[in-house]
């Protein structure tokens, strides 16, 4: 039986080594058991009441595959707290075959799942009341019940016990400048992108020590955020604004704005960083802008409840200088957001979005196949699929070679028994050359992977097929499957400032193209990722300087 292990710990504040603990013990029960340890897999300081955990992913994936035959873990809150995911867990292992372990509930059963995933439920939300108990008391006395605010800084205290009290803060001197510095710049007419730009281009690092950004400074009305709708900085604490719950699709937190009649509020004027006369002003000039009539007109769209349009390059666009995503400018154009929101990158090039669009797709349909690439990647290709081949090659080999052995001391043993010999682990050593002959022979009789063809003119077939998707972009009824297929052809696209204009850069992956091109049936499971980068110039020329990365 192939074993792995799941280990996880859930918060920053528990030792690192509570993970080497729970392999040690699953692995002392793997070794009496007599089962064969294959890996562990590793959530450091992730919470159960979440699925998206980088290792549970991973061992979900690999039990689709049955890379394993059974799952080990200290308790069953360790794989997840959520009832939901622990049925699904559940249903994924039993659907494949796989036997799920736990060193305090044993083999997990239906009955596990049901009562084990209640209680787990239940854990969490008695720990989320007895938390907001623990908040809400920590505001009561005038200290901080979230993170560390911009203009502040913490205090460490502790009681008589000795233990650490938490929540204490106090003014940060030259942060608190900067903040006054910023209800002023706004009280006298400055906007927040204007103000944004300013500090960066002076230096001055904002909250976290990252850029400022306009939305940094503006915030959210309804919600309270942002530096200039900070109540802390006129003395005054607020909590329980916002309530926080799970989505069940992402599994991601989500905030919802609670009544102003839960709000908790308490003075904290030792906290007061910005005068009452400042705060009014500000407060006055934000009112006006959002009951402007151009404002009013925004919110009555509702834009907020559009999907925004999905377009070839969106999410795979980015400045060449800074490596900042580009941002639609105007109706149809591009441009680094870094540069024009917070002013942190030089590259102020705007590109009109048709004319970048038709520059990636000739680039995609002309150059990104060249017949030279094709036929590098097509050798490249052949020598790895050789490599892993040959490796495959040797392991069955070896085990036509183990399987002989195994068959003389399982023939020997059977002798021995009818020559009437009797020894106590006898049986054991029987069941463990049995177990070990069925795994070899299930290696052996798989199938050899299918032979390797590629169509020899890849190149030719893939242009007709962007040509294609390039024609179907024009159709309302094709364009969304036509956009998507087009996008997987695409890596990454950056726009570099040139003296004639700008320079473009695409990288595509030509595995993707080759699919696109030959299909997956003649191309084999284990197609190499390959990317090839593409440098296009533009305005009155264009140059394609072409290399491939394989």
């Amino acid at each position: 039986m192939r074993a792995v292990i799941y280990a996880r710990y859930s918060s920053e504040l528990q030792r690192d080594a509570s993970i080497e603990d729970q392999i040690r013990l699953c692995r002392e029960r793997i070794e009496q058991e007599g089962w064969e340890y294959l890996h562990a897999y590793t959530d450091r300081a992730a919470s159960g009441a979440s699925a998206l955990r980088p290792a549970y992913q991973s061992l979900l994936e690999d039990a689709r595959r049955g890379q394993f035959d059974l799952v080990v873990a200290e308790a069953l809150d360790r794989l997840s707290r959520d009832q939901e995911d622990v049925a699904g867990l559940f249903k994924r292992l039993s659907f494949a075959g796989i036997r799920l372990i736990t060193l305090s509930e044993g083999e997990i059963s239906e009955l596990h799942v049901g009562l084990k995933g209640t209680m787990n439920a239940l854990f969490l939300k008695d720990l989320a009341d007895k938390t907001r108990r623990g908040l809400r008391g920590r505001i009561s006395e005038g200290r901080s019940a979230g993170g560390l605010c911009y203009g502040y800084e913490v205090v460490q205290q502790t009681d008589s016990r000795g233990e650490p009290v938490r929540g204490g803060r106090r003014v940060n001197p030259p942060e608190a400048a900067v903040v006054e510095r910023i209800f002023t710049l706004f009280s006298r007419g400055m906007s927040p992108r204007a103000i944004a730009r300013l500090l960066n281009e002076e230096g001055v690092p904002g909250p976290g020590g990252r850029p400022w950004g306009d939305t940094t400074i503006r915030g959210h009305h309804a919600r309270g955020t942002g530096i200039l709708r900070n109540e802390l900085y006129v003395g005054r604490l607020v909590w329980n604004r916002l309530r926080y719950a799970k989505d069940p699709e992402t599994g991601k937190r989500r905030s919802r704005l609670n009544p102003a009649s839960a709000w908790i509020v308490q003075e904290a004027p030792e906290l007061r960083i910005i005068k009452e006369p400042l705060w009014e002003a500000v407060q006055q000039r934000l009112g006006s802008i959002r009951d402007s009539e151009g404002v009013k007109k925004a919110r009555a769209t509702r834009f907020w409840e559009h999907r925004r349009a999905r377009h070839l390059l969106t999410d795979k666009a980015f400045c060449g200088s800074c490596g900042g995503p580009l941002a639609a400018i105007g109706a149809d154009h591009l441009a680094c957001s870094k540069a024009r929101r917070m002013g942190t990158c030089d590259n102020r090039r705007s590109v009109r979005r048709g004319v970048f669009e038709h520059l990636i797709l000739d680039a995609l349909k002309n150059r990104l196949m060249a017949p030279e690439l094709v036929a590098e990647f097509v050798e490249e290709f052949r020598r790895e699929v050789n490599r892993q081949r040959q490796g495959a090659e040797l392991e069955r080999a070896a085990a036509q070679s183990e399987l002989a052995v195994v068959m003389r001391k399982l023939d020997g043993l059977v002798d021995a028994i009818a020559d009437g010999l009797r020894a106590p682990d006898l049986q054991r050593r029987l069941d463990e050359l049995g177990t070990r002959k069925s795994q070899l022979e299930a290696l052996l009789a798989a199938p050899p992977p299918p032979p390797v063809r590629l169509h020899p003119n890849l190149s030719g077939l893939y242009r007709q097929k962007v040509a294609d998707l390039h024609g179907a972009l024009a159709d309302p009824g094709l364009r969304g499957e036509a956009l998507e297929i087009i996008r997987t052809l695409i890596e990454r696209v950056e726009l570099h400032p040139a003296e004639d204009g700008f320079r473009i850069e695409l990288i595509g992956e030509i595995a993707n193209m080759v699919t696109l091109s030959a299909g997956t049936e003649s191309v084999g499971s284990a197609v190499a990722r390959a990317s090839v980068k593409v440098v296009a110039g533009a305005r009155n020329h264009r140059q394609y300087i072409v290399s491939a990365e394989i």
